[in-house]
């Protein structure tokens, strides 16, 4: 019968078209559950798919038609951190980590609209209450979480003085 027959994929160019299909896919499959770099989607399909060319095809194609954006990608990745409680320095550590580039990076902190001293504070009081270090260790315990948090001393001098 004819719907137990099955066909093979053509052999040449027909097989390489498949494949930059079947590769645009994956990306637009990983585009649409969040925002990806370009270095991320990239890792991720090289990992999936031999043909290097035919991904970096893909990419450019993907970035030429908007679809796929570091700037984008940059802004949502500083407003999810942002939400959470982290400092600029830490965002943009983890941002250079993904590969994007200084300027990128530079423009995205500078866009979104945050007042890092009351960020500072609001991390501070959900992690450690309202009381005030009683000693110096645990002051020091305090400065040690805002820095890892990613915020520099301008942003919690304030909070932690005598």
């Amino acid at each position: 019968m004819d719907s137990d027959r099955r066909r093979e994929p053509a052999a040449g160019a027909a097989g390489s078209t498949v494949d930059a299909a079947a590769i645009r896919l994956a990306a637009m499959n990983l585009l649409a559950r969040r925002e990806h770099s370009l270095n991320e989607l990239q890792r991720k399909l090289r990992s999936r798919f031999a043909d290097e060319a035919l991904v970096l095809s893909a990419l450019q194609q993907l970035r030429a038609e908007n679809l796929q954006s570091d700037e984008r990608f940059a802004e949502d990745f500083v407003r999810q951190r942002v939400s959470r409680g982290y400092g600029p320095l830490r965002v943009r550590q983890e941002l250079r980590e993904k590969g994007l580039p200084d300027s990128v990076i530079a423009a995205a902190v500078e866009a979104v609209d945050c007042d890092w001293c009351a960020l500072a504070a609001t991390a501070l009081r959900k992690k450690f209450g309202e009381a005030e270090a009683p000693d110096i260790r645990e002051r020091a315990r305090r400065v040690r979480f805002l820095q890892y948090r990613g915020f520099s001393t301008e942003h919690f001098r304030y909070l932690l003085a005598d």
